[in-house]
């Protein structure tokens, strides 16, 4: 099922879920902001590839369980697109494996369907400059998965720094346990205006755009270390 309008106006967004009455009702919220139209709708992963790819919306919903092709599969044929659409996955429930593959996929966050209708907005905005949404919580989950996948029992291996100064480590590790810009500044009593320079050349060194890149690179190559008092 495909349901299309045509306009050239507004954030242009896809809605792809299997329930006809939710994306009905998220279409009746998501229109309430003049700036925002639904331009289609799919009740399947195929069809939202079809509408996504001949669309080209600015942001694409997906659920992660439809039927005939689910969200994962979804985001493998996304992946495809050049110039790739913005995606969201809209959830009632994700796991952290879930949300690891989302994002290696080249989704753009994860909102749960229970989220509040300002998180949602400020989902569409965030995403639409460049960031990715990721709830503190969701990428708490995932980030306890990460280093769960090494084995307790193995003698940890030097850590490499990849050119990070004991400052960026610490400004790391403060990131993969979650603490926002102002935390980290009143943690090391250092100025937000430092924080972000300290960030824009962490995000140069290894070749990341954001916090998000910034704390799941810094788990995988176990960049993060116990965070010193200076």
């Amino acid at each position: 099922m495909v349901n299309v309008v045509e306009t050239n106006k507004r954030i242009r967004v896809v809605l792809a879920d299997d329930h006809e009455l939710f994306r009905e009702s998220i279409k009746k919220l998501l229109e309430c902001d003049p700036e925002i139209t639904v331009v289609g709708q799919a009740a399947n992963g195929s069809d939202a590839f079809k509408l996504a790819r001949d669309l080209r919306p600015d942001i694409l919903f997906l659920d992660l369980l439809m039927p005939v092709m689910a969200g994962l599969p979804a985001l493998r044929e996304l992946a495809t697109l050049t110039p790739p659409v913005r995606t969201v996955l809209l959830t009632a429930d994700v796991g952290d494996a879930d949300i690891t593959g989302a994002l290696q996929l080249g989704a753009r966050g994860v909102l749960l369907k229970q989220s509040t209708p300002e998180m949602l907005f400020r989902c569409i905005r965030a995403v639409l400059e460049g960031q990715y949404w990721i709830g503190r919580e969701c990428v708490g989950d995932l980030i306890t998965r990460l280093r769960a996948q090494g084995s307790p029992n193995q003698p940890a291996p030097k850590r490499p720094t990849f050119g990070f100064t004991p400052r960026q480590l610490d400004i790391v590790s403060a990131i993969v346990d979650g603490a926002t810009n102002a935390d980290i500044a009143k943690q090391f009593s250092i100025s937000a205006t430092t924080v972000k320079y300290h960030l824009t050349h962490m995000f140069e060194k290894i070749g990341v755009s954001n916090r998000v890149e910034l704390a799941l690179f810094a788990v995988e190559h176990h960049i993060s270390r116990t965070l010193s008092p200076h």
